[in-house]
């Protein structure tokens, strides 16, 4: 498995800013999180992660830019102990982290450009309601029209559990990871 992670920004009505941290599953398109606040710093991105990987089991890579808190040493030592591999994205080459940014145009285009938050926890609100639909209800043309869920939900039906994490695992690092150089986090 491989989760692709980074920030979006909008703003309330009133101007205050809203930074959104979006982690997805590269290969099954699920929205695994959209973290809302004013702000976002390390110790919060290792909040959110570790929250996800106490309900879905620790992805084999964590993708990202090379944003400051993507690369700041408590995240990388997190991942690290984790035993997770990180894959940063060259500099200015954002389609390195494609299915991120898919997701982040969808995210802008379907929910932070026709909604007018009053508040920052409005906003976490009907994000978080979006973020559902997304999963949920949405259809995704790359998922041969199903949605995140039911995508994940037809692979376990023909895989065991250990055989369907391992095919997860092989196809990712077979369809993503070969293009981009992955590099283990040194404590």
């Amino acid at each position: 498995m491989v989760w692709a992670y980074d920030f979006v920004f909008d703003t309330t009505v009133s101007g205050q800013q809203i930074k959104c941290l979006t982690v997805v599953d590269e290969y099954t398109r699920e929205c695994m999180a959209i973290d809302v606040a004013g702000a976002i710093r390390s110790k919060r991105v290792i909040e959110v992660l570790s929250r996800l990987v106490s309900l879905h089991g620790a992805p084999l890579f964590m993708r990202s830019d090379n944003g400051p808190e993507f690369v700041s040493q408590a995240i990388l030592e997190w991942i690290a102990h984790a035993g997770i591999a990180t894959v940063l994205n060259d500099p200015g080459k954002p389609w390195q982290n494609g299915t991120d940014e898919s997701f982040n145009g969808k995210f802008r285009d379907e929910c932070l450009s026709i909604e007018w938050f009053r508040s920052r926890r409005e906003a976490a609100v009907l994000i978080e309601a979006w973020r559902n639909h997304y999963n949920e209800v949405r259809p995704h043309s790359s998922l041969q029209y199903l949605t995140p869920a039911e995508f994940k939900l037809e692979l376990r039906k023909e895989l065991q559990p250990a055989v369907f994490q391992e095919k997860l695992s092989r196809l990712n690092r077979a369809g993503h990871c070969r293009l981009w150089r992955a590099t283990r986090a040194s404590g």
